[in-house]
This record gives C-alpha cells, sequence and structure tokens, in this order.
C-alpha cells in the first residue's frame, strides 16, 4: 500500500479509511494501514475499526491475514485502551495470523506490553518485505473452516423472548447465557427476527444481560446483528445488569455509531427509561 501522509486530527470519512485497507486475495492478506496516524481519541479508534469490520463483511471471506503497517503511528493513551481491545476482538473473530511492522518504539512497548499480559505473539517486524515473508510462511485456515455446532435449540432461545403487547416490549432475556461464538449469534438473532416480524410491528426492546457473556470470538457478529435489527424493528433499546465487559464493549462502539447505549442497573430503571422514551416520542420533541 502507498503511503499516506495525512494525520488524523478530526474524524477520518469511510473513504478516507478504505484507502487503507487492502486485500490481497492472491496471498489472503488485509493489509491495514495506521501510518502516520495520530489517534487521540476513543471515538476515532471505533470508528476506524467499525469500517474495517464492514469490509472484511463485504470481502465474502470471514478468514484473512493481517498485515499491519504502524510506520509513524502515533496511538496515545486515551485511544489505545479501545485500540487493544477492538484490535483483540478483531483478531479472534478474522485473522489467521497477524504481522506488524514499523513499529515506534512507544507503540511497541505498548503491545508488547498487551503481548505479555493477553498472551499472545506481538509477531513484530522492521519493515515491509520481512513482515510479508512472515505472513506467507503461514498455513491457510481457509480450508478448514471450522463449522460450529449449536449451544442452544429452537425451544430454550424461544423462552427467553416475550412481547407484552400492551407496553409495546419486547423483552429479551440473555440471563446467565454465553455468546461462545458466531453461530450462537445467528441463531439467537435469526430466532428473534422471525418472531417480531410475525408481529408485523416495531417494538422497545429491554434486554437483560445479567450474567451473560459474549465472547471476543462472537462480538463483531453480536454488533452487526444487533445493529441491523435495531434499525430494522426497534422504537428504542434499553439494556440493564450488563456486567463491567459487555458495557465497556457496548460504550465503545456507541462512541462511534453514535447511538445512545441506554444502559441501567436494574429491570426498574430500565422500564422507566422506555416511559421516557415513549413520553418523548407522544410528544414529537
Amino acid at each position: 500500500m502507498s503511503e499516506i501522509k495525512d494525520t488524523l486530527q478530526s474524524n477520518l470519512s469511510a473513504s478516507q479509511i478504505d484507502a487503507r485497507i487492502t486485500f490481497h486475495d492472491d496471498d489472503e492478506i488485509m493489509e491495514i494501514d495506521f501510518s502516520n496516524l495520530h489517534l487521540d481519541t476513543q471515538k476515532q479508534v471505533n470508528a476506524f475499526y467499525d469500517r474495517v469490520e464492514e469490509k472484511i463483511e463485504q470481502s465474502g471471506q470471514e478468514q484473512w491475514l493481517f498485515l499491519i503497517n504502524y510506520s509513524g503511528c502515533r496511538i496515545d493513551p486515551d485511544a489505545w485502551f479501545a485500540h487493544a481491545r477492538r484490535g483483540k476482538t478483531l483478531n479472534l473473530s478474522h485473522s489467521m495470523g497477524t504481522v506488524r511492522f514499523d513499529v515506534s518504539d512507544i507503540t511497541r512497548r505498548q503491545i508488547e506490553l498487551a503481548a505479555g499480559t493477553d498472551a499472545f505473539d506481538p509477531n513484530l517486524f522492521s519493515d515491509h518485505e520481512g513482515a510479508i515473508n512472515r505472513l506467507k510462511s503461514r498455513r491457510s485456515k481457509r480450508v478448514r473452516k471450522i463449522e460450529h455446532a449449536p449451544n442452544y435449540s429452537e425451544n430454550e432461545i424461544a423462552s427467553r423472548i416475550q412481547f407484552q403487547t400492551d407496553e409495546e416490549i419486547m423483552t429479551v432475556d440473555f440471563s446467565d447465557f454465553t455468546f461462545f461464538h458466531s453461530r450462537d449469534v445467528d441463531d439467537v438473532y435469526d430466532h428473534i427476527e422471525q418472531r417480531v416480524k410475525e408481529t408485523n410491528q416495531k417494538w422497545y426492546f429491554l434486554v437483560n444481560y445479567n450474567g451473560c457473556q459474549i465472547m471476543p470470538q462472537a462480538w463483531i457478529q453480536y454488533a452487526r446483528r444487533g445493529k441491523a435489527l435495531n434499525i430494522a424493528a426497534s422504537l428504542g433499546s434499553v439494556r440493564y445488569a450488563t456486567g463491567s465487559e459487555t458495557e465497556e464493549e457496548i460504550r465503545q462502539r456507541a462512541q462511534s455509531q453514535e447511538f445512545r447505549p441506554n444502559i441501567r442497573n436494574t429491570r426498574t430503571e430500565a422500564i422507566t427509561r422506555i416511559d421516557e422514551m415513549k413520553a418523548t416520542a407522544q410528544s414529537g420533541s
């Protein structure tokens, strides 16, 4: 990829981010170019990763070798948490192997620290050629695509969805539920979408996350399917008892996608928030 000289002083447009994402189809490599960017806010980082996830979906391939160019890149402490979190999720969901090159001393130390705490190989190289050669030595995993077995029956999922017709509320009970991978996400959302379609109306979504776990391998598909369902069928969504990890992931994505996370501690507080949303809708303000 040709070197890009601009620095990120404000939000990059989708087309500007697209110019930094290149798919080398023959080598099964996706190259992400952070060169000469100054990432100083979590919103900037989240917007960049949102677009990377969209481009992977558009590519028609779930798995790629990742080549990351950090030449001249600066990531401020305020943005590093989001960068590390979103990068980890992207790797677990779509990477067959990741190599980074032209890493500054500061970024190198940040990556090596994350590698030490998260138990992954940072694969740091000083030049593009060395990084490419390392990736080309990796064996493709596409030929042995994993087909996940379902973890939950249709009845188990159905029992967690209820429609309160008079209140226009669809309650979704994810309490003590674990999304292990994208198959779990698709099974749940396929069921919800069909149930909502049968009602022929939109609903306020009330989602119970008490004890829910969404594994990193499931997060990208969870965010994608949830966003699509909200656009198609939600009058407003309120979440409660999310737990710190789930809450942080929701808030990170809310920053760049510009939606209100509407997270409350209890069901009572969540119902109150829905009542407020109804009142606002009725007043037209």
